[in-house]
């Protein structure tokens, strides 16, 4: 858990910008038109293993200086700026993820209700005076997560027999997976290389990844399942093992 609350954290931007709780981005001295972010996105991360789940933002603007985030309500969610030595010379992508505090303690129920469905608005302003606006609809539709057949937690396997495999998800009613996205972590401290991943996103058919044996070495391994909404939204399942 990084932090009790479910508030916004602003991720790689470092004291380049600003995040603040207040008015919405300020477009000035621009006659221009609006045009839309050329990405401009939320989703819901929901850890059926872990019992929590994060809102993810997700933007991109060619060399922005402002932007913000109005909920359905008209409340501010985020607010960034690009300050003294990068005011005019920009910022582009953006990412920032909530804190992901359990459901023991922030039941899902109220993380729903801190962020409701609906229409949220993006806006912004590029250093050249150019106004920026898209919304986008965050929808609380979040598939269960996917049931990891293979490997088996706390399994020990040889290098050539890792097959990560998955039951299809279908549930709850309405929901329609659309694709997968399979992760295999390894911790290798000893090589200098705190973590290495293998990254594979799969359609909506998929219930299968053989592994290459040339990724692996022996340690330990953990692998994540996601099960991705057409909404944007996703559930991960984890399950960690060894390789002999």
């Amino acid at each position: 858990m990084r932090t009790r609350f479910a508030a916004l954290g602003l991720a790689g931007v470092g004291m380049a910008a600003a995040l603040a709780v207040g008015p919405t981005a300020r477009a000035q001295g621009s006659a221009q038109s609006t045009i839309p972010f050329p990405d401009a996105r939320l989703k819901i991360e929901y850890n059926a293993t872990d019992g929590d789940a994060g809102l993810q933002v997700f933007l991109d603007a060619a060399a922005w200086r402002e932007i913000s985030i109005t909920n359905p309500a008209g409340r501010t969610l985020l607010d960034v700026e690009a300050r003294e030595v990068i005011r005019d010379y920009g910022l582009t992508e953006l990412f920032a993820e909530s804190s992901e505090p359990p459901f023991t303690e922030f039941p899902f129920s109220e993380f729903k209700r801190l962020f409701p469905e609906g229409r949220y608005t993006f806006q912004g302003l590029t250093v050249e005076g150019q106004r920026l606006r898209s919304t986008f609809v965050l929808s609380h539709d979040v598939p269960d997560g996917p049931t990891i057949v293979s490997p088996r937690r706390g399994a020990s396997l040889a290098r050539d027999e890792l097959v990560v495999q998955w039951l299809p998800v279908a549930s709850p009613a309405g929901i329609d997976v659309v694709a997968y996205q399979v992760l295999v972590v390894a911790d290798e401290p000893a090589l200098g290389n705190p973590t290495r991943v293998l990254e594979a996103m799969l359609p909506g058919t998929a219930t299968r990844l053989p592994v290459p044996a040339e990724f692996l070495v022996p340690g330990m391994y953990k692998t994540e399942v996601l099960a991705i909404e057409a909404s944007g939204n996703q559930t991960l399942t984890e399950v960690e093992f060894g390789i002999e």
